[in-house]
């Protein structure tokens, strides 16, 4: 006997993509007319709209703004082939470095350098970290003694650039060197202001650009010459043994790729150690259970350190916004993206998400220490982005501000004559202003 076999249910068809979301223009020229900050603008937009909304900003066609957890991990984490990166705001600092490299080039060049900063290649720069921050932490014992007024975001760049410059050479930082790499920060924070035209961009800024190429080059030419650094083969001869093979590796690209690791290796940590430091000021208590979690060199204790970190590069991400380009049509969180579209993926704001982050404005270093206490959809927190493109050096950044931390926690409390006023939204979210202060000695519960 036939059997028939009853028909089963008819799929249900998804339902089409819809427009984005788009500001209103007249909305968006008032805003720009009062000289609303791009943040505040893009703040607006998120909570008017949502988590994938559109703002025109000045071209003929609009810019997605991302800052939906999912949409997030979708742009960065699932579809980077179609999310791609065509430039980077300091290409005339950087070149073709590993930040501002594409296809091909990008793959190769970080392939190379991905190695160096995984476990094993980690453990080569732990003593230099460890150096650097006793260096620091013996100035601070020494402004503690004198009573000095020092700012606190100069020593922590000046940290940064000793740390890196170990790690890129072997050798310490030494004053004349430290002098000349002054016109690296200053290139980065003259970026946002540099002209569209790239000419005139490059002749803003070219007295600086010119002293860093010079000691570059006199960087390449020693490592060539004398060798290794006191400290062992840094990650310049790293790159130096490369181009003995690939012939991509010319002077001009590995002069890049040093500066591309001397921006994105002292900039990001500099400013999220100094952030920390203002944000114990208004948030003693913090400081104190943290120090209060264990003994010094216990994991208890390195944990709570780390929390700290981890909540300010949740307030103050350094990869704060990521501009990206759809290659293709797509549909992103139910939204249609037409190939050609523009998008910005805001981390600061998807931190700051009262709908994803429980009283999100408020520095809690215990949600990082609680198991519940911080969410779990992929894409709510990705200070360094996510996906392929997701900065290579995080876990160099987590050690080397934690390891002075741990230094400077527990023998000194800085008391500032004045705090910034607010950021500055550059290539990362930084103080908008000086941040002197003078040392006090931190409780003695802190020093067990």
């Amino acid at each position: 006997m036939a059997t028939h076999a009853r028909p089963g249910p008819l799929p249900v068809p998804s339902p089409a993509p819809r427009p984005v979301p788009e500001m209103d223009l007249a909305l968006v020229r008032e805003r720009q007319a009062r000289g609303v900050e791009l943040i505040d603008l893009f703040a607006e937009a998120r909570a008017r709209l949502g988590g994938v909304a559109a703002v025109r900003l000045g071209g003929p066609h609009p810019t997605v703004l991302v800052t939906a957890p999912e949409a997030v991990q979708h742009v960065l984490a699932l579809r980077p082939d179609l999310y791609v990166k065509r430039s980077h705001r300091a290409r005339l600092l950087i070149g073709d470095g590993l930040l501002a490299a594409t296809g091909d080039a990008w793959q190769r060049q970080r392939r190379l350098l991905q190695s160096q900063f995984t476990g094993r290649g980690m453990r080569r720069y732990e003593q230099r970290i460890d150096a650097a921050a006793r260096t620091a932490a013996a100035r601070w014992a020494a402004y503690a003694r004198d009573g000095q007024v020092f700012d606190v975001g100069g020593e922590m760049r000046r940290f940064a650039l000793d740390t890196i410059w170990r790690s890129l050479t072997g050798h310490p930082l030494d004053p004349g060197t430290e002098r000349e790499l002054a016109a690296v920060p200053a290139v980065v924070a003259a970026l946002p202001g540099l002209p569209a035209d790239g000419v005139a961009a490059q002749g803003a800024v070219a007295a600086e650009l010119a002293r860093i190429d010079a000691l570059s080059h006199r960087a390449i030419a020693a490592a060539r010459t004398a060798g290794a650094g006191p400290g062992g083969p840094g990650l310049l001869h790293v790159l130096l043994e490369a181009a003995e093979t690939s012939p991509a590796y010319t002077d001009r690209l590995i002069r890049d790729e040093l500066v591309t690791l001397l921006v994105a290796g002292h900039e990001t940590t500099a400013t999220t150690l100094t952030w920390l430091h203002l944000l114990l000021d208004r948030n003693p208590q913090a400081r104190e259970r943290a120090l209060a979690a264990g003994a010094e060199g216990t994991p208890e204790r390195r944990r709570a350190v780390q929390a700290l970190v981890h909540e300010t590069l949740r307030l103050y991400p350094s990869a704060w916004i990521l501009p990206r380009h759809a290659a293709g049509d797509d549909v992103l969180a139910g939204y249609a993206i037409e190939a050609g579209t523009d998008v910005l993926v805001c981390p600061y704001l998807t931190h700051r998400d009262p709908g994803t982050w429980e009283d999100p404005d408020r520095f809690d270093p215990d949600r990082f220490l609680t198991p519940g206490r911080r969410p779990t959809r992929p894409g709510s927190y990705a200070p360094f982005g996510l996906g392929p493109r997701a900065c290579l050096g995080l876990q160099f950044a987590l050690r080397e501000s934690t390891v002075l931390l741990e230094h400077l926690l527990p023998a000194h409390v800085p008391h500032f004559h004045s705090v910034p006023a607010g950021a500055a939204y550059g290539l990362t979210v930084r103080p908008d202003g000086p941040t002197p202060a003078t040392l006090g000695a931190a409780p003695a519960g802190g020093r067990s």
